[in-house]
């Protein structure tokens, strides 16, 4: 085995060196991105790069829609930099909450020449990375020594394939709401965080077992917001596996349906601003969700489980089941009553993301 580093191990690095305000590079035959996060940039790192040639930043369609930047790169937006403008101008075109104190009106000059592919791939980096998903790079031949370097095909694949999880450890664990169970937690070879399988009893293999996908909810789960309906899907989910004796729940670290708590807490800002969840999550820049459910496709494989009575509202996680090969012999709603605080949130879901409520 090499001791260079794979695609995926530049890609963890990559993420890193972004989060802290680092440029990487993306490469293609001769031609190559020297790209940053517009969120992390600083004024020294982003003049010793624009030293090297003329800077374009780079946003998604929804992004640009908030923005009123046109759009002639499908699903996102190039915008030539202004000479004259520096870190600050990056960060509140990336950050909406920016928008009413500090608004930007242009005039914007897009870039409409040559390829987009870098910038794309850029902006898929950033939002692996949990940043905000604006960038900005400088195309060069050249770059200075040290920086992370990755082979742009290599990479857009890398990004769009389901992370390999393997097992670490699992040991018993007694619990109120669930009884008797076991901790499985598992890990992704990309550095990024892990996820965790809760067991409950001893479920018969060659049976569907009752199953839920749970996407971590710090707010809900930990602080008890009551600002969505995550805590007591939770909390009734372990119930219901306990009161069967059995069952899986596959707690899956994607924040914020996908963007992170930071992003997450974002969202929320804007919310108090009187957007609802996807109209906020369109202004950061982001999809309506973001989540990967092939993980725990995954996770219930490498447990031995090839099909699930799927403990669920969302009709996008029993069609990612079926796409995956883990069969759904029966959907089992688990609705939750609404409070004063999250029942406009529970009506987005079930009009604009389709969940069955």
């Amino acid at each position: 085995m090499s001791l260079l580093p794979s695609t995926s191990d530049l890609v963890a690095r990559a993420r890193s060196d972004l989060r802290v305000g680092l440029p990487v590079v993306l490469q293609e035959g001769n031609a190559a991105l020297i790209v940053m996060a517009c969120e992390t940039a600083s004024d020294a790192r982003l003049t010793a790069m624009r030293a090297l040639g003329p800077a374009v930043a780079a946003i998604t369609g929804w992004r640009a829609e908030t923005l009123k930047v046109r759009v002639y790169d499908g699903d996102i937006a190039r915008i030539v930099m202004p000479s004259d403008a520096g870190a600050l101008w990056l960060k509140e075109l990336a950050d909406p909450a920016c928008d009413l104190n500090a608004p930007l009106r242009g005039p914007f000059r897009e870039e409409r020449e040559g390829t987009a592919a870098f910038h794309r791939a850029a902006l898929m980096l950033a939002k692996s990375a949990q940043l905000l998903p604006a960038v900005v790079g400088v195309q060069v031949t050249q770059w200075p020594d040290g920086l992370t370097v990755l082979p742009m095909a290599a990479t857009l694949d890398d990004l769009a394939s389901a992370t390999p999880l393997a097992p670490v450890a699992a040991a018993r664990l007694p619990m109120a709401l669930a009884g008797a169970g076991r901790l499985h937690i598992f890990r992704p070879n990309n550095a990024e965080i892990e996820h965790y399988a809760i067991e409950v009893g001893r479920p018969d293999r060659s049976k569907p077992v009752l199953a839920r996908l749970h996407s971590a909810c710090f707010t809900g789960d930990v602080l008890g917001s009551l600002k969505c309906d995550c805590g007591p899907q939770l909390h009734g989910a372990l119930s219901e596996m306990g009161a069967a004796g059995e069952g899986v729940l596959l707690y899956l670290n994607q924040e914020g349906r996908g963007i992170g708590l930071a992003n997450k807490m974002r969202a929320y800002a804007l919310q108090d601003q009187g957007f609802d969840t996807v109209e906020a999550n369109h202004r950061l820049g982001f999809e309506d969700d973001e989540r990967d459910f092939r993980i725990g496709a995954d996770l219930l494989r490498r447990m031995g489980f090839a099909s699930v009575r799927l403990m669920t509202n969302n009709p996008r996680k029993v069609e990612m089941m079926d796409a995956e090969g883990i069969a759904v012999t029966e959907r089992v709603p688990l609705i939750i009553d609404p409070n004063l605080h999250n029942a406009a949130y529970l009506d987005v879901k079930r009009e604009k993301s389709g969940h069955m409520l």
